[in-house]
C-alpha cells in the first residue's frame, strides 16, 4: 500500500519542544540545559519532514548529510539505520547536533519553513548520536591499510574530519594537539552546559577506533616545523587545522590591568582545565562580582553565562550594535537573557579605570547609535557626543573575535595572506607540497560543521595528491561521466589494479 503523501497541512503544525532546565536550576550548575528529544519527540518531529525532492537541507549542510534520508529511518524507527546515514558523512553527530547554527544552514533553507517553523534537523540529529552512545554504536568500516603516514596538526573539528576520511583510505594518521587532551576548540571553548565533555571524549574514542593516534601537549611549530614533518618525521602529507585561537582586544587604556583577560582564556580555564571545581583542580580564576563581557556572539554568551556559574552577582554584555546585529544564535541569547543577564545594546567601551592595586574596577563607556552601512554591509556605530558612563566591574573579558596564532607562519615557509591566515587555494593546498590546510586558520573564525567540511575536502585532495582511490569521487555518476569512461570504466580508476607478486 502506498503512503500518503505528506503535505504541510497534514503535519505536526508545531516544532517539538526541546525540554530544558529551568533557569533558576541551571544557573547554579555546569549540567546541560538542553535535556534532549525522548523517542517520543523524536517521532512526532521526523514526521513534519516532507521529504521534499529538491532536498535543499542536504545543499544547506556543509558536509552534505542525507537528512531527509536520516529522518525517514527516525520516522521508521530505524534508529540503528538513521546513525548509519549520519555517519556516512558526520563523525560527529552528537557534537553537530547541539552547537552548530543549523538555524542558517539546513534548517534555514528547510521547505516546511517557508509557512510553518522548519523541522528541527539539529534535535533529530542530536538524538541519533546520543542514542548511539547510549547503545554503544559504531560505524567502523573495513580498512585496507597502505603504505602512506598523515600527519594532522589540531584535533579541532577540522582536523578530526580529514583524520577519520585519511583513516577510513587506510592512511596511518597521526593527530598532534598542543593541549593535553585532544578536541580543539570542542573541548576548551564551548562549556559543559553546551556540550558536555563527556559527548567529545566519547566522539574521540570513535576515532581512535580508525586506528587514528593523538599524540598530546604536541605544539607543532616549537618541538618540530611543518617541513620537518614532511623531510624528517617521514609524513607524506600534512593537514593544518590548528583554528584560530589567538584573541582580540580593542586597544583602549587599561587592557593590562588585573582582572582583564579574553573569553578564551576564560573559557579555555573553565572548560578545559576544570577551573569551576577549583580547588579539587588546582586552576585558579577568581571570577569578579561585577563581570563585563565585550561581544555578543556564541563566544560571549558562553563567557556571560560561565560567570554566573562561577559566582558573579552582576553579569553584563556590553556590544555596540543592536540585539538584531548580534551574531550569537538566537538560542544563546534567550537563554542568556533567561539567567539573568543584563545587556547594554549600542554601547561601546572607550577605557578601562583600575584602583590602587592596578585591579580593574570599572568600565568607561559611551552610547552609540547606528550610522550608514560599513564594508560589512552593517549600520556602522558612531558614538553619541556627550554619553559617557561608568559600569562598574572587577573583571572584563573580551570576546571580540580572534586571529590566526602565528608560530606556524613565523617557523614554516607556508604563504600567508594579509590578516596572517594561512593562504590555500580551491583544493585547499598551501604553497609548501603535500600540505593541506583548513577550516578557521584558512577563513578565520567559522562554524563546527563548515570546518568539518573544509577537513574532509582537504581530505579528498590529499587523497587525489597521494594517488590514492577516492570511492566518493569514482562512484559519483555525474563527475563520472565528465571524466570520461574507457572501455566502460572510469578512467580515474587507471592505475589502481593491485598486483600480488610471488
Amino acid at each position: 500500500m502506498a503512503t500518503k503523501k505528506k503535505t504541510i497541512r497534514t503535519i505536526p503544525q508545531q516544532r517539538t519542544a526541546m525540554p530544558e532546565l529551568t533557569p533558576e536550576v541551571r544557573v547554579k550548575n555546569f549540567n546541560e540545559v538542553a535535556c534532549g528529544y525522548r523517542v517520543e519527540d523524536a517521532l512526532v518531529e521526523a514526521s513534519r519532514c516532507l521529504d521534499c525532492a529538491d532536498e535543499p537541507c542536504v545543499r544547506g549542510c556543509p558536509v552534505g548529510i542525507d537528512i531527509p534520508g536520516f529522518i525517514k529511518k527516525i520516522e521508521s524507527k530505524n534508529f540503528h539505520g538513521a546513525y548509519d546515514v549520519i555517519t556516512d558523512t558526520n563523525l560527529l553527530p552528537s557534537v553537530c547536533g547541539r552547537v552548530c547554527p543549523q538555524e542558517t544552514q539546513c534548517e534555514g533553507v528547510c521547505t516546511v519553513g517557508d509557512t510553518l517553523e522548519p523541522v528541527a534537523i539539529g534535535r533529530l540529529e542530536r538524538f541519533v548520536g546520543d542514542m548511539a552512545i547510549a547503545e554503544d554504536w559504531s560505524n567502523v568500516p573495513y580498512i585496507e591499510r597502505n603504505r602512506f603516514r598523515v600527519g594532522i596538526v589540531g584535533s579541532g573539528p577540522a582536523g578530526m574530519a580529514c583524520a577519520a576520511d585519511m583513516a577510513k583510505a587506510g592512511c596511518e594518521v597521526v593527530v598532534y594537539e598542543a593541549f593535553h587532551e585532544p578536541g580543539g576548540v570542542l573541548k576548551y571553548g564551548i562549556p559543559d552546559f553546551r556540550l558536555p565533555n563527556s559527548v567529545v571524549d566519547v566522539e574521540i574514542d570513535k576515532l581512535r577506533q580508525l586506528g587514528i593516534r593523538f599524540e598530546c601537549n604536541t605544539l607543532v611549530g616549537r618541538l618540530f616545523t611543518i617541513e620537518q614533518m614532511l623531510l624528517e618525521l617521514g609524513f607524506d602529507a600534512v593537514f593544518i587545522g590548528t583554528g584560530a585561537g589567538y584573541p582580540s582586544f580593542m586597544g583602549i587604556p587599561g587592557e593590562s590591568l588585573g582582572g582583564v583577560l579574553s573569553a578564551n582564556e576564560l573559557l579555555t580555564r573553565c572548560n578545559l582545565m576544570h577551573a569551576r571545581e577549583f580547588p579539587k583542580y588546582d586552576t585558579p580564576l577568581q571570577p569578579g562580582k561585577g563581570v563585563a563581557v565585550i561581544g555578543a556572539g556564541n563566544t560571549a554568551m558562553d563567557a556571560l553565562r560561565v560567570s554566573l556559574r562561577l559566582g558573579a552577582e552582576k553579569v553584563y554584555c556590553v556590544y555596540r550594535r543592536t540585539v538584531a546585529e548580534a551574531p550569537a544564535r538566537a538560542e544563546e541569547l534567550h537563554h542568556a537573557q533567561e539567567e539573568g543577564v543584563e545587556f547594554h545594546w549600542l554601547t561601546s567601551p572607550t577605557e578601562l579605570l583600575g584602583d590602587g592595586e592596578n585591579r580593574v574596577r570599572a568600565m568607561r563607556c559611551e552610547r552609540m547609535e547606528l550610522g550608514e552601512p560599513d564594508a560589512s554591509g552593517r549600520r556602522r556605530p558612531v558614538p553619541v557626543p556627550g554619553s559617557a558612563f561608568d559600569i562598574e566591574a572587577d573583571m572584563v573579558v573580551f570576546a571580540i573575535g580572534t586571529n590566526a596564532n602565528p608560530i606556524l607562519g613565523q617557523t614554516s615557509a607556508l604563504a600567508l595572506n594579509k590578516r596572517g591566515y594561512i593562504a590555500a587555494d580551491e583544493s585547499l593546498a598551501t604553497s609548501i607540497p603535500g600540505v593541506y590546510a583548513g577550516g578557521d586558520i584558512v577563513t578565520g573564525a567559522a562554524t563546527v560543521i563548515e570546518a568539518m567540511g573544509a577537513g574532509r575536502r582537504a581530505a579528498r585532495s590529499m587523497k587525489a595528491y597521494l594517488g590514492l582511490r577516492d570511492t566518493d569521487t569514482v562512484y559519483d555518476t555525474e563527475a563520472a561521466d565528465a571524466a570520461g569512461r574507457l572501455f566502460g570504466i572510469d578512467r580515474r580508476e587507471h592505475g589502481f589494479a593491485r598486483l600480488r607478486l610471488p
